[in-house]
């Protein structure tokens, strides 16, 4: 098949294009690097001819609230108009595990939104929703850290392998349409005071991690388990300890 990975130079993309290659599929990386600018529409109709599936794991340049809500409404509003000129069968976007559980968050309320776009686009879809990946503690340490101290919340998450996310992005564009929501995560979990703290001393980092239920993660106040998976979930084998032993 056809298949157009729209952020196929990213993280997950890289990796889902190099799967569906293995797998004899003709992937098509597209990112404003080749000329698709999902913003402005240069290049979508392009490269969307012919193609019989549609995988978005492009990310928002910017986190600001108003920012990602225009990248993800745009985007999803040019990218769906595109791909039901083009024919394309297939829909899959990957989103996240509990974002309509934390509307304080405008990151989130701007997946909700592109969800939103996809299913009421008319196209068969698929869309996933993963946990926060194991590669985004560094980063979220360094958000939440004040005079060398890092500020997390006590709640739940269960992080999950990006590689093990790319594979079932990969076989899901590959087989048959979810036609709706499927979930995703890592096979433990943590409180993401605790996932933090046990990256950071893996890697020898001194930073102190502190648990505290004013810490806002990203934006929103994390009190239970909003980011864990409902059950019924697809879980991933990778474990966070084989992650960080790999060298991660």
């Amino acid at each position: 098949m056809r298949i157009v990975v729209i952020g196929g130079t990213g993280l997950i993309g890289s990796q889902v294009v190099k799967r569906l290659g293995e797998h004899g599929h003709d992937a098509v990386p597209a990112s404003p690097n080749s000329g698709v600018n999902t913003l402005t529409g240069e290049g979508v109709e392009e490269v969307l001819k012919g193609a019989d599936v549609l995988v978005d794991v492009s990310n928002s340049p910017s986190f600001a609230d108003d920012d990602v809500m225009n990248f993800f409404t745009t985007a999803t509003t040019n990218l769906t108009k595109a791909a039901a000129g083009a024919g394309v069968g297939h829909y899959v976007a990957l989103s996240i595990v509990g974002a309509d559980e934390l509307p304080e968050s405008g990151y989130l309320r701007a997946k909700v939104a592109q969800e939103k776009l996809i299913r009421e686009s008319g196209l068969t879809c698929s869309i996933i929703r993963a946990t926060q990946f194991f590669e985004f503690a560094g980063a979220i340490a360094n958000s939440a850290e004040v005079d060398g101290v890092v500020h997390l919340p006590h709640g739940g998450v269960q992080p999950v392998a990006a590689s093990d996310v790319a594979a079932v992005v990969a076989r899901t564009a590959a087989t048959e349409p979810v036609g709706g929501v499927l979930e995703i995560g890592g096979p433990e979990e943590f409180t993401m005071d605790g996932w933090i703290r046990t990256v950071l001393a893996q890697r020898e980092d001194p930073r102190e991690v502190v648990g505290d239920p004013q810490a806002k993660y990203f934006g929103t106040l994390l009190t239970g388990k909003q980011l864990v998976p409902n059950a019924g979930a697809r879980l991933q084998q990778t474990s966070l300890r084989e992650w960080l032993t790999a060298g991660n």
